[in-house]
């Protein structure tokens, strides 16, 4: 069973940063792709960033120039730095893991989901 940790949300001032982390444990096979996703209230859960195995990025048009996504694989964690924080940023962040466990011999296709950290942006 793989799990996601999340970790480094919290309330920060407009213009302020935050980085986010999340550690990914278990019968991990392999990781094609790990992004960050937001759900503001009433709103849809959206992309925020992502990464795919060979590295390549993909951001939101709204975080673009303020938002980093970086990775560590030995530690199987994904970050996001955030700077130039706004009160739109405010939302639970979640991070999501795309791949495949191995249980044995059998290795099987998995998409988890962190338990979402909230990050809050106000004056």
């Amino acid at each position: 069973q793989v799990q996601l940790v999340e970790s480094g949300g919290g309330l920060v001032q407009p213009g302020g940063s935050l980085r986010l982390s999340c550690a990914a444990s278990g019968s991990i096979f392999s990781i094609n792709a790990q992004g960050w996703y937001r759900q503001a209230p009433g709103k849809q859960r959206e992309l925020v960033a992502a990464m795919v195995r060979g590295g390549s990025t993909e951001y939101a048009d709204s975080v673009k120039g303020r938002f980093t996504i970086s990775r560590d694989n030995a530690k199987n964690t994904v970050n996001l730095q955030m700077n130039n924080l706004k009160h739109d940023d405010t939302a639970v962040y979640y991070c999501n893991v795309d791949g495949a466990t191995r249980q044995g011999v059998v290795v099987k296709p998995m998409s988890i989901w962190g338990q979402g950290t909230q990050v809050t942006v106000s004056s």
